[in-house]
């Protein structure tokens, strides 16, 4: 039997990974924020993603265009019309509660609003920052 190595940066990386592993299955919003600070090796701000939230990122749209600058009403999709229920998870208790639906949502979102994959960090900051909204 064979012994193999795993450096201290890839076991830190399955690690985080493993946070967000049973993508299949239902989630706390803490648990989701949990693990993208594990991600990106720092604690989220929420100031931080209150900020990066409602600011243009060098596209049309930021995240506020359709969720609303504070998200704790439903918010209207920019080109298609469609509703959008709200996005802090005190005002609607399904979101953030299914790891691989999150995932999905900000890549595609992150899309729109940045033209790439959001990083660990952003997703950290700007769930922390929906975290502190309460009604």
């Amino acid at each position: 039997m064979s012994h193999m190595h795993v450096s201290p940066a890839l076991a830190a990386a399955l690690a985080a990974g493993a946070a967000l592993a049973p993508a299949a299955h239902a989630a706390t919003p803490a648990e989701l924020l949990a693990g993208y600070n594990a991600q990106a090796g720092a604690a989220a701000a929420p100031d931080r993603g209150q900020q990066w939230f409602i600011t243009r990122h060098g596209r049309e749209w930021s995240c506020a265009t359709c969720h609303g600058a504070v998200p704790t009403q439903a918010g209207k999709h920019a080109s298609t019309g469609k509703p959008i229920g709200s996005l802090a998870p005190a005002f609607n208790p399904e979101r953030f509660t299914d790891a691989a639906k999150t995932e999905k949502w900000f890549r595609r979102n992150c899309n729109d609003v940045v033209g790439r994959e959001c990083s660990a960090a952003e997703k950290a900051d700007v769930l922390s920052w929906l975290l502190t909204l309460e009604p």
